[in-house]
């Protein structure tokens, strides 16, 4: 699926090479250790294209959309104690932007309409994935071969679901964005013709009262 507008920007942001890069390093980190450091968590949370990466909160605070309000709540304040900036003097201004996009995911998911878009981006992207899979198959059974595709591997599975996901975040961001810039430019225009009106109205009668004096100044003078 195509990001929407943007041209070169939504390349960048849903770069296949970005992704994968980013999944796979932090998986590594993941495997080496389940519970990652401070400095590890802010390196997630700050690698290239998070701001994109990070806007599915459910990843930011790495907790499965199903996770109960109260496990939410231990996760939130686990990670943002472990990212906050008094935890981490030597790299304070990384860490207050890392400590940001927690408190930023937790609040997101705190608001119950919010929650739910995040969870209808998620259930999106894994019902595309379901979607391409059958796909596949269909065509693998039209040429008389094997019904087998990676995704029948669970981890393949999730891969390509959390990006798929990540995408879609991604576009929902970018028309965001667009629409956000779109309300600018027509609230600069509506004010900008507003100033104009006003300045012609206040030409009009400056004309209205100079025209007033001339024509005074001409009448002649009237003799009783």
């Amino acid at each position: 699926m195509a990001a929407a507008g943007g041209g070169g920007e939504s390349s960048q942001i849903v770069s296949d090479e970005l992704f994968q890069n980013f999944y796979t390093e932090v998986k590594q980190i993941e495997k080496r250790d389940s519970v990652l450091t401070n400095k590890q968590q802010i390196e997630r949370l700050l690698r290239p294209g998070a701001s994109y990466f990070n806007l599915n909160p459910f990843e930011v605070l790495q907790i499965d959309p199903d996770a109960t309000d109260d496990a939410l709540k231990k996760r939130f304040r686990a990670l943002s104690i472990l990212v906050h900036p008094d935890k981490n003097q030597d790299d304070q201004e990384r860490s207050q932007k890392a400590f940001e996009a927690v408190d930023k995911a937790y609040k997101l998911l705190l608001d119950p309409e919010q929650k739910k878009r995040a969870l209808d981006v998620i259930q999106a992207g894994q019902e595309y994935v379901e979607h391409m899979v059958k796909e596949k198959k269909k065509q693998l059974k039209k040429d008389g071969k094997l019904l087998e595709v990676e995704e029948d591997d669970p981890e393949m599975y999730k891969q390509a679901v959390y990006k798929q996901t990540m995408k879609l975040f991604a576009e929902l961001e970018i028309k965001r964005k667009e629409r956000e810039a779109k309300d600018m430019h027509e609230r600069k225009r509506a004010r900008e013709e507003e100033i104009e009106t006003a300045e012609k109205a206040k030409r009009d009668r400056e004309w209205q009262k100079n025209f007033e004096v001339r024509s005074s100044l001409r009448r002649p003078p009237s003799y009783k």
